[in-house]
């Protein structure tokens, strides 16, 4: 018999080894914690008993799955993807519970048992679904953006079905009176919540702010979360339901992010304890005892998904092989099916064979999403030629217009910094052609007459219709890092000698995208920071020529491209010679270079005619004051202060010794 502490210590081991291995295998965190639930539960190992007292933990974590859910809700956001969200979704979810039912009726199950499986199986996995679409920089395609919009409409549908179920576990034979009732509580609470929640959440949340205590701050998001779901608990719903609004109230405030940012550990723990204890609930020997069932039901279960989210795809007005994507992606059943189907056992809506096939299904059609989700596109391509042509005259239509531009520029991205880019290569009479992959970014500017095409400038074929062999150079503009590295990786790949100069939010990926080939990397907020600091600077008197020598020398450090470019431009009163000018170098310290160790005290700068200014080292946010004793290491970048021919010199003694 284990006492607490060892249950505790199993959790975790067996916690740590799994997720650290299925994140290895790329695999989602969730299937390992299914996996640790299985392996200690009473239906292999038996180590540890699936108690009431687990159990009430483990609600918890539904509570907190709810609480973030309703974090990404805002009614804008709902009513700006209405048609997809409301249209779409809710075909999908409303023929979906249909069908179950339908199928329960025919198999001899009660009603509430049919329930709890349509509400189960329509579910999808947003956190399987987002990470790999993430990844594979698919969230802004047709497919990413429609398999977005359904799944936020499953997660907006989880709230009704778990306020029916407990309704249906009630087995009163009055039930559409109770059913009624619940659904004015719903409403009369929802009503009051929204009227005045919000209000009071943000003069609450600034007096909490203004105290300046991260605990203080925790401590009042968990307290209102659970609050909430006290509250809807004590009036007869579901405490999920609570967690969720209290997201949503949240989400309308200014705290939003910090609150997301802070809650974060508790659900991921709490989650991690939720899935371990559904695992628990799966008997192995009972699943393998009927697995060519399984098997069967599985099969059809992500056959029947995936075509009606296709078919449906195709009635809303979007391609064949479009729907077919978004099918595959969203085939498999998700988080939200097993808090369903905890929530139906707590109710005594399911369980024994019935609850073992359908977490066994569920469970398998997880394991399987990646794969279907990795070769969408492929399997589309080969069901629905019209797609491949699609594609094909794409990448000629791209072609045509490629064909005809010789040392041209090729933007990938035209949103607000593609377009603001465009319109200087326009003055200046330099040909340029531009890739986005949002259709209708690309519609409106084509109207317009601006040069631009649909395609993804990650694929090799849509870079060389545009022609990249002849090009002069390829800007990347995207906003995100991946998809500026898959232009990267591509490029070297097949255009190495073409220049590449890659717009990013900050610098925190600059080192990363010149080691992946970029020839020069534009960080958005430091330029921005020093138009500011220029502003700021000529208003507060100082004279100008000073200011640009100021960013000029900044610039010198921090862009290849720019180290030499200025010098002398502003530099009206310069006696000296260029050669002879003093300006600011940096030189960064690998583990191959010879100073590498070294003190300071023993690199001979005066006799190289050099100054060391200052030395930055990774992770520290201030420079470092030069000292002796200071010792250099992997990352060190010194500043150093000198004419070209010394600054070279120097240089050469600290990569090489020489």
């Amino acid at each position: 018999m284990f006492n607490s502490l060892n249950t505790v210590l199993l959790l975790l081991i067996g916690s740590v080894l799994a997720v650290g291995i299925f994140r290895a295998l790329r695999l989602p965190a969730m299937l390992a914690y299914f996996l640790v639930g299985v392996m200690l539960g009473p239906s292999a190992f038996g180590l540890i008993q699936n108690t009431e007292s687990s159990q009430h933990i483990a609600e918890f974590g539904i509570v907190f799955l709810m609480f973030s859910i309703g974090l990404e809700f805002s009614l804008p956001k709902l009513y700006g993807m209405r048609k997809t969200l409301f249209g779409l979704g809710g075909s999908q979810v409303a023929i979906s519970m249909f069908v179950a039912l339908m199928l329960g009726w025919a198999f001899g199950l009660s009603f509430g048992t049919a329930f709890v499986i349509g509400g189960a199986l329509t579910m999808s996995s947003t956190a399987i679904v987002s990470k790999i679409l993430m990844e594979r920089v698919d969230l802004n395609s047709r497919h990413g953006r429609l398999s977005i919009g359904i799944l936020l409409f499953q997660d907006l549908a989880v709230i009704p079905i778990l306020v029916l179920i407990p309704t249906l576990g009630s087995h009163s034979e009055d039930w559409l009176t109770v059913l009624s009732l619940s659904l004015v509580k719903s409403a009369v609470l929802l009503f009051i919540l929204f009227k005045f929640g919000k209000n009071i959440l943000n003069h609450w949340f600034d007096l909490v702010a203004k105290q300046r205590s991260r605990e203080l701050f925790v401590m009042n998001v968990l307290m209102i979360t659970l609050l909430m779901a006290y509250a809807t608990s004590i009036a007869g719903l579901s405490y999920a339901l609570g967690a969720f609004v209290a997201g949503m109230l949240i989400s309308e405030t200014r705290y939003r992010y910090q609150v997301e940012s802070d809650i974060a550990p508790f659900r991921d723990i709490l989650l991690g304890l939720f899935f371990i204890s559904v695992g628990m609930l799966l008997n192995i020997g009972q699943l393998f005892d009927h697995i060519g069932l399984a098997l069967l039901l599985l099969t059809g279960f992500l056959l029947f998904k995936a075509s009606l989210i296709a078919v449906l795809t195709r009635y809303f007005g979007f391609e064949t092989g479009v729907g077919i994507r978004t099918g595959l992606i969203l085939a498999q059943a998700g988080e939200f099916s097993f808090v369903i189907l905890a929530l139906g056992l707590k109710n005594n809506l399911i369980q024994g064979e019935v609850l073992q096939l359908v977490l066994g299904v569920s469970l398998l059609s997880m394991i399987v999403a990646p794969f279907l989700i990795q070769y969408n596109g492929r399997i589309a391509r080969a069901l629905v030629k019209s797609y491949t042509r699609n594609s094909s005259e794409m990448v000629e239509t791209i072609g045509k217009v490629g064909k005809e531009l010789t040392d041209h520029v090729i933007i990938c991205g035209y949103g607000r910094s593609g377009q603001y880019l465009g319109r200087f290569l326009k003055e200046e009479n330099i040909p340029f052609i531009a890739l986005d992959n949002d259709s209708a970014r690309v519609n409106e500017a084509a109207v317009a007459g601006e040069h631009v095409m649909y395609g993804d400038a990650g694929r090799r074929l849509v870079l060389e219709a545009a022609g990249a062999e002849r090009a002069k150079a390829l800007i990347v503009s995207y906003s995100d890092t991946r998809s500026s590295m898959k232009v990267l990786h591509v490029t070297q790949e097949r255009y190495p000698n073409l220049p590449v100069i890659v717009r990013t939010y900050d610098d925190a990926d600059m080192e990363a995208f010149r080691e992946a080939g970029a020839t020069e990397v534009v960080p958005e907020v430091l330029e921005g920071s020093l138009m500011l600091a220029s502003h700021a600077l000529v208003l507060l008197g100082v004279p100008l020529n000073r200011v640009v020598k100021r960013i000029r020398l900044f610039r010198e450090e921090r862009y290849k491209m720019f180290k030499g470019f200025f010098r002398g431009i502003s530099d009206a009163d310069a006696e000296t010679s260029v050669s002879r000018q003093q300006r600011l170098h940096s030189v960064e310290i690998s583990t191959n270079s010879f100073a590498h160790g070294m003190r300071l005290d023993t690199i001979p700068f005066e006799k190289l005619s050099v100054e060391l200014k200052k030395i930055r080292r990774p992770n520290m946010l201030e420079p470092i004051t030069p000292r002796p004793d200071i010792e250099l290491s992997d990352g060190d970048v010194l500043v150093l202060l000198g004419n070209n021919e010394s600054l070279v010199a120097t240089e050469v003694f600290l990569v090489s010794g020489k």
